[in-house]
């Protein structure tokens, strides 16, 4: 079988240079640029993308093996109906790794057709950091590096209005274009730029806020050879993803009328404010699946499909998404619903296997930015801690106890201060002072969470019952406790 690249592959097309993506992950390929592909091929956006490593190891030389090229794969029911699709996504023209290639990447800023910018950088990716400088090559962090970027864009092109760039982050944090464009203004002054610059960066540039909203699971390694005989090339970033997709952009129409997802037939939304679709997402999707995935893990269920449809963690997970969460946000109740709803329908899709350990990465941040919101909301609504969310985090600190599942090995993957503190907590077995040192750590939730009168105490009583009954007997409890 021969290698997929652009000589074997018969129908890919080489497009002129428009966008500049920071990202190679999953997720950038199977939304931005599946979503680049269907205006290339719908509305004539005739645009590639240059992709850009923001971390020293990455997959660019990988992606530049196979020309840029690689097949999505999409599974899911629409209209009632199974869809299996497999394209070829043909948008990605090269890949460039600033840290071996920093004049190559700065020659991006020089070409006059040059116009948006997309990232993905993990939601720790913006964030200012002091020790960058103007003078590396490049500088560390992503805002850094953008702005390394813009400031050669601003001088070869003299100031011009017309040559500013678009950016639409897809971090998934609440007013990520806002966060990004602070961040570009501190490095701005740290560098000591000039006014004009600054006035160019604010005028004829954009950065917009905006929310994804698609489930990527990755390589599919389970169905991997059966693609391969359907396309008969051999891809190495073949990637997998439901069908729905959502991309919520707070841009005025102008901005619409340059990037045409609309007159593709795409969902996407150009709107005022991003905020109540950010809520929305960020409470009855991520948030359920931080919660479900440990508990769902414990039990010894390893799918996202399989923890829904399980007799007793799926009536956990439905108290979690209609009982604690859905009365925590402010949209009517018949809206909040009807996308609960179909966030389980996608839960339960029948050909995605979204393995509950890749939900499992950084859990203790996740769960501060998704769950805790509404775990102290509900808790100022009822004056009751909710049940569920409550042994939601029970179960993350169960988790990162390590140890061995079976046969399966447990490997905890979060910042190394967070698992050296639950390491040496778990040593004795202490609940009581697990719960107390966890909630304590402010260095995870900017706050001490022992302050939250019983949630000390309910912690502990959930990690007893994990520790001395297991995790289904935990769910159990919970759920009669309700």
């Amino acid at each position: 079988m021969e290698n997929l690249n652009r000589i074997t592959a018969k129908n890919a097309t080489l497009y002129p240079e428009k966008i500049i993506q920071f990202g190679e992950g999953n997720f950038l390929r199977a939304f931005v640029d599946w979503l680049v592909w269907n205006m290339n091929k719908k509305a004539d956006f005739n645009a590639g993308v240059v992709v850009v490593q923001p971390l020293p190891v990455g997959m660019v030389d990988m992606l530049n093996s196979q020309d840029g090229l690689y097949h999505v794969n999409l599974q899911g029911i629409s209209n009632g109906e199974a869809v299996d699709s497999i394209d070829l996504i043909d948008v990605v023209t090269r890949g460039i790794n600033p840290y071996s290639q920093f004049d190559e990447y700065l020659k991006l800023a020089e070409n006059p057709e040059m116009r948006f910018v997309v990232s993905n950088t993990t939601e720790a990716g913006i964030a200012f950091d002091s020790s960058c400088k103007f003078e590396d090559k490049p500088a560390k962090s992503y805002p850094a590096k953008l702005t390394q970027l813009l400031h050669r864009r601003y001088q070869f092109f003299n100031g011009a209005a017309d040559k500013g760039l678009l950016i639409f982050p897809c971090e998934l944090i609440f007013h990520n274009g806002t966060e990004l464009k602070k961040c570009i203004h501190q490095y701005i002054d740290l560098w000591n730029l000039s006014e004009d610059f600054r006035a160019w960066f604010d005028t004829a540039c954009g950065v917009y806020c905006t929310l994804v909203d698609r489930i990527v699971p990755g390589f599919p390694k389970d169905t991997i050879d059966e693609i391969l005989q359907k396309i008969n090339l051999n891809d190495k970033l073949v990637v997998k993803a439901e069908i729905f997709h959502l991309w919520v952009i707070e841009a005025p129409q102008s901005v619409a009328e340059e990037f045409p997802a609309a007159k593709a037939g795409l969902n996407v939304l150009f709107v005022p404010s991003e905020k109540p679709y950010h809520e929305r997402k960020v409470t009855m999707l991520n948030a359920p699946h931080t919660v479900l995935s440990p508990v769902g893990y414990l039990s010894g269920l390893d799918t996202v499909r399989q923890c829904v449809e399980d007799e007793t963690v799926g009536k956990f997970v439905q108290k979690v998404m209609f009982s604690e969460l859905l009365p925590t946000l402010d949209l009517p109740k018949n809206e909040l619903e009807k996308y609960a709803s179909d966030v389980l329908d996608r839960f339960r899709n029948p050909f995605v296997k979204h393995f509950v350990t890749s939900i499992m990465l950084n859990s203790f941040p996740k769960y501060k930015t998704r769950d805790l919101p509404s775990l102290k909301k509900y808790f100022e609504q009822n004056g009751v801690l909710p049940e569920g969310l409550t042994l939601g985090l029970a179960a993350i600190i169960a988790y990162y106890k390590g140890g061995k599942r079976g046969n399966d090995e447990i490997v905890p993957n979060d910042d190394l201060a967070i698992l050296n503190l639950l390491s040496t907590l778990w040593q004795n077995n202490d609940t009581q002072k697990i719960a107390e040192s966890v909630l304590a750590a402010e260095f995870i939730w900017g706050e001490n969470l022992n302050e939250i009168t019983g949630l000390t105490n309910k912690i502990s009583d959930y990690l007893k019952i994990i520790l001395e009954k297991g995790m289904i007997q935990a769910v159990k409890w919970c759920l009669n406790k309700s």
